[in-house]
C-alpha cells in the first residue's frame, strides 16, 4: 500500500490529478451514506496511506514554512496539490449526492441497490487485504476477530437524543471525521447515532455557518489528532493494525448487507434509519437481482483494479 502511494505521489500530470479528484468523488459519495466508510473507499482506491500522511504533514514544520513564505516547500511538505484535488472531488460529491442525486433519499427508496454495490466493494477489499497478509499469526487472527466484534457493535448502536449546542456539534465533527478515515466505520452513521445527521447535512446544504463552522473545526481537530495515532500504528505495527482494520470491515458488513428489515423514524419530514436486521431476500424480483448484480460488480471491480495495479508494479 505504501509503495503504491509513493509512486502516485510522484505523478504530477493533469490526468493523474483528475483521477485523484475522481477518487475524492468516490470517497465523498461513501461519506454521504450512513453505514459506508470513506476510509474504506480510500483503502479500496489505493490512496489510504497517502491520505493519512498528507493529513499528518500539516504540523508545526508546515506552519514554519508558511510563516516564512516558503510556499513551494510548504506545498511539497503537505502534498497540498493532492489534498486540494481530493477535497475538490469530495466537495463535488457531497453537493451532487445531496442536491442532484440525493443518496440519503435513495437509501430509503432503493436501499437494496445502493447497499448492494457497497457490499460488493467492501467484500472485495476484504478479500484483497487478507490475501496480502501472507503470514497471519495467531495474534493477527485475534485482532481480526476483535475488529469484527468492534465493527459489529458500533454499527448496531441505537441513536439517542443529543443537544444542538456548538460544543456538541464540534464534538460530533471530531468523532465523525475520525470514523471517516478509519476503514469499516462510517462517519455519517456516527452522526446518525449522535442524532446529528439530518441537522448537520441540512446546515451544510443551507450553508448555516453557526453549525458549519463548529462542525468543520471539530473535523479539523479530529483529523489532526486521530490521523497521527493511526499513522503511528501503521508505521510501527502495520500487520497487526491492518488485521484490526480488516476486522472492522468484516464487522461493518452486518449493516451493509443489502437485504434488511429496516425501521425508520421521521425527522424533519424525512425518513431516517434507526434499526436494521439482516435477512434473506424475501422475494426474487428486479430489485433483488439488481442488488446481487451490483454486489458482484463491486466485488469484481475491486479484484480487477487490484490485479491491474499489481501488474503495473511488476512492469515498473
Amino acid at each position: 500500500m505504501s509503495n503504491t502511494d509513493h509512486r502516485e505521489k510522484n505523478k504530477s500530470s493533469p490526468a493523474a490529478y483528475g483521477f485523484i479528484s475522481l477518487k475524492g468523488f468516490c470517497i465523498g459519495a461513501a461519506d454521504v451514506v450512513p453505514g459506508v466508510s470513506g476510509g474504506t473507499m480510500a483503502l479500496i482506491l489505493g490512496i489510504y496511506q497517502r491520505l493519512l500522511n498528507a493529513i499528518r504533514s500539516f504540523n508545526i514544520a508546515a506552519l514554519g514554512l508558511a510563516f516564512k513564505f516558503q510556499f513551494r516547500a510548504f506545498i511539497r511538505h503537505t502534498d497540498l496539490i493532492f489534498v486540494a484535488f481530493l477535497l475538490l472531488g469530495i466537495a463535488f460529491a457531497i453537493g451532487f449526492f445531496t442536491r442532484v442525486v440525493p443518496l440519503p433519499k435513495l437509501i430509503n427508496t432503493h436501499p437494496e441497490l445502493v447497499y448492494g454495490l457497497f457490499f460488493g466493494l467492501i467484500v472485495g477489499s476484504v478479500v484483497v487485504l487478507i490475501r496480502e497478509q501472507r503470514d497471519m499469526k495467531a495474534s493477527h487472527w485475534a485482532l481480526l476477530a476483535l475488529g469484527s466484534l468492534l465493527g459489529f457493535l458500533v454499527v448496531n448502536l441505537v441513536p439517542t437524543e443529543t443537544p444542538q449546542t456548538w460544543w456538541f456539534v464540534m464534538f460530533a465533527g471530531a468523532v465523525a471525521i475520525s470514523a471517516m478515515i478509519l476503514p469499516g466505520l462510517s462517519g455519517s452513521f456516527i452522526l446518525l447515532i449522535l442524532q446529528k445527521y439530518a441537522y448537520i447535512f441540512d446546515a451544510l446544504g443551507r450553508l448555516d455557518l453557526s453549525v458549519v463552522v463548529p462542525f468543520l473545526a471539530g473535523c479539523a481537530m479530529g483529523l489532526v489528532a486521530f490521523s497521527r495515532v493511526l499513522s503511528w500504528l501503521l508505521k510501527h505495527y502495520y500487520e497487526k493494525t491492518l488485521a484490526l482494520i480488516i476486522g472492522l470491515l468484516i464487522g461493518s458488513l452486518w449493516r451493509i448487507w443489502p437485504f434488511q428489515d429496516r425501521v425508520y423514524v421521521t425527522v424533519r419530514e424525512k425518513a431516517r434509519l434507526i434499526e436494521s436486521t439482516p435477512v434473506a431476500p424475501n422475494q426474487w424480483d428486479t430489485s433483488t437481482f439488481g442488488s446481487i448484480g451490483l454486489a458482484l460488480l463491486g466485488l469484481v471491480a475491486v479484484l480487477v483494479i487490484t490485479k491491474m495495479a499489481a501488474r503495473t508494479r511488476t512492469q515498473s
